[in-house]
């Protein structure tokens, strides 16, 4: 399992991508939703901090194990933003990394390498 963004994996066939976002773009008919693990409307309006503690809320009525098998061990799980900026997605991979004892990383598309001095 890995994360990543829209633009930046969910255009792509050969990984199997999954929306945890409240919504998706228009024209990624191949993004496979997960609302279970989306935020709230009204979440998208809080700051960093009040968001963390909502989103963790969020995260207590799941069962990390029964969400990581509906997702799919080869599951990349999509947002928004930008890899490096605060979201959700990380949170999730942090959440299952704690609960399972696996390793979630920033999905990095084949050919590019990540800047490892940002």
């Amino acid at each position: 399992m890995q994360t990543s963004n829209f633009s930046r994996a969910g255009r792509d066939p050969s990984i199997k991508c999954v929306s945890i976002a409240l919504y998706a773009p228009r024209g990624y008919p191949k993004v496979r939703r997960y609302p279970a693990l989306a935020p709230t409307r009204q979440m998208l309006k809080m700051g960093e901090a009040e968001y963390r503690a909502a989103y963790q809320e969020i995260l207590d009525r799941l069962d990390p194990r029964k969400v990581y098998q509906e997702l799919g061990e080869d599951a990349v799980l999509l947002c928004w933003e930008k890899p490096g900026e605060f979201c959700h997605r990380r949170l999730v991979a942090e959440w299952l990394e704690k609960h399972l004892g696996v390793e979630i990383p920033e999905y990095v598309p084949p050919g590019k390498q990540e800047n490892l001095f940002k």
